[in-house]
């Protein structure tokens, strides 16, 4: 039994269905099946249902995803933990964060930090799509993880594993090209119709921000009204799409505030179609190297308390 197997259940079991789980794992939908088959059959019988469009739980499998999760949360914790004694003597902070962030947010927000609480550490960042970003964490391969936050967006950042602190807002805006320059009349406006559905740049299901959108629009922009041209998990490639003319897309107003004052983009839709998002900062709840803890406690003194149960 491969611990990749137990991490293919816990991603199918969270999406429902083979191609987005496969898709949030970066491998083929055909092996991952392979995988999924292989793990079922070192358990000895069915963990999921396929009969229908949304893959669940037998009750075997109802069984053994605490058991599967468990074994998860030892290895990294073992891992972390024996990584953590090797690195004791060196000052170093590692920071898993979304690319988006990593652009807009985190330079600037570091040296405030530093500024105002004197944190003398080498500073490690590893930016990424949030799906791998939360791997980098559970895996122990960051001390922690700077990311959006909206309700509607699920995350397998378990409250009983890590502790997490919001640390700025931010909004997503519609934006698109102009008719024309100069024009404030957007080339691909909200809302659409099932007639005549808006050209929708999209991030894909990796991203953080893809989950925020998919979460909290999905009731007021049903997927008839927008039509999927193009997908990324990168904020800034659908910046460049957008300025392009080649959709409208939800993105961050900290990324697109320069392109709309130059009026290289305009919005797409009105406030009500805006999205309004924290930046969160996630880490362990177990105790880290002496740098670690000193620079969340330089945090908490900025920000305040820590959110999830005590």
């Amino acid at each position: 039994m491969e611990l990749a197997w137990l991490e293919d259940f816990v991603a199918l079991e969270r999406e429902g269905h083979f191609s987005r789980a496969a898709q949030s794992r970066n491998i083929t939908q055909p092996a991952f099946s392979r995988r999924v088959r292989n793990l079922e059959d070192w358990v000895g019988t069915p963990l999921f249902n396929r009969d229908t469009s949304q893959v669940s739980l037998t009750q075997a499998g109802k069984v053994f995803k605490p058991v599967a999760e468990e074994v998860l949360r030892l290895a990294y914790v073992g891992k972390e933990t024996a990584y953590g004694a090797a690195q004791t003597s060196a000052d170093t902070l590692q920071f898993a964060s979304t690319h988006a962030l990593s652009v807009t947010f985190f330079p600037d927000w570091l040296s405030r930090i530093e500024e105002q609480t004197a944190i003398e550490a080498v500073v490690s960042l590893m930016a990424d799509n949030m799906a791998r970003c939360e791997r980098f964490m559970l895996r122990g391969e960051a001390q922690f993880l700077l990311c959006h936050h909206h309700p509607s967006a699920a995350t397998v950042m378990d409250p009983k594993q890590f502790r997490y602190i919001d640390v700025g807002e931010e909004l997503l805006i519609p934006v698109s090209a102009p008719e024309c320059l100069g024009s404030p009349r957007p080339l691909h406006a909200l809302p659409g119709s099932f007639e005549r559905p808006v050209s929708h740049l999209a991030y894909s299901p990796t991203s953080g921000l893809g989950r925020i959108i998919s979460g909290a629009r999905s009731l007021d922009a049903p997927p008839a009204w927008l039509a999927t041209t193009f997908t990324s998990h990168v904020a800034t490639a659908l910046v460049v799409m957008a300025r392009s003319g080649r959709g409208m897309a939800w993105l961050p107003l900290s990324l697109v505030e320069r392109y709309l004052a130059s009026g290289e983009l305009v919005r797409a839709g009105g406030e009500e179609q805006d999205v309004a998002i924290t930046i969160r900062l996630f880490r362990p709840r177990r105790r880290q190297s002496s740098a670690a803890e000193r620079f969340w406690n330089s945090v908490l003194t900025l920000y305040g308390s820590p959110g999830g149960p005590s």
